[in-house]
């Protein structure tokens, strides 16, 4: 590749962590505390609330069950309303948060199924108020779980980031199409397929050692 090549290699490459980081951020923020209200008010829990669960739990499966690519398209009008735009990196980030945010509070949830019963229960019985419970006993027990929920997001986001570039979404999809597979220039294609395996592979691997870290203690 010339040095041209390398270097808008490295400017989508950053782009594509900007989109991930951002998105990732937004749905840690706001898929956590959704994971942590299904939780709650399932059936037989401290906050047992039905209709709110099962509304909750309707609109996030709806949310999952669209394709990214279609969502991606679908939610043009809101992506301009936010971003003011409908293509680069800015407006990326729109999609990938609206997807990233019930897969993250799904998995949220998964893990802090697996916390014993036993401690919510013994808090309860110590007078702990809910809001303590969530926030000194379900969120701590369930930490190791939600970080690894949270690494889950982040890889499927960067698979999500590729995707927008079929949108004009910047970012490593984005150089991919424009170079690789416009201009047939495979060994663009190849370096950014190699960019994005060694960068799922390193952000899977540290966050599997910070989990193990965790679980450990």
């Amino acid at each position: 590749m010339s040095p041209q090549l390398i270097d808008l290699l490295i400017t989508s490459l950053l782009d594509t962590l900007l989109m991930v980081g951002v998105a990732s951020a937004i749905a840690v923020v706001i898929g956590i505390p959704l994971g942590v209200t299904l939780t709650v008010t399932a059936r037989g829990n401290m906050l047992e609330n039905q209709p709110v669960n099962h509304v909750l739990g309707a609109v996030i499966n709806a949310t999952r069950s669209v394709p990214f690519v279609i969502l991606m398209v679908a939610i043009i009008p809101f992506t301009r309303l936010v971003a003011q735009t409908s293509i680069g990196t800015a407006a990326a980030i729109v999609p990938l948060s609206v997807a990233a945010i019930p897969f993250m509070a799904r998995i949220a949830e998964n893990a802090m199924r697996e916390v014993d019963p036993g401690l919510i229960t013994a808090a309860r019985a110590m007078g702990a108020s809910p809001m303590q419970i969530i926030r000194k006993v379900l969120l701590p027990e369930a930490l190791p779980g939600l970080i690894a929920a949270t690494i889950v997001t982040v890889v499927s986001l960067i698979g999500y980031s590729a995707m927008a570039g079929a949108i004009g979404g910047g970012g490593l999809g984005d150089l991919a199409i424009r170079y690789g597979y416009q201009r047939f220039q495979s060994d663009v294609m190849a370096a950014v397929v190699i960019v994005l395996i060694v960068l799922v592979q390193a952000i899977q691997s540290l966050g599997d050692r910070f989990v193990r870290r965790l679980s450990h203690r």
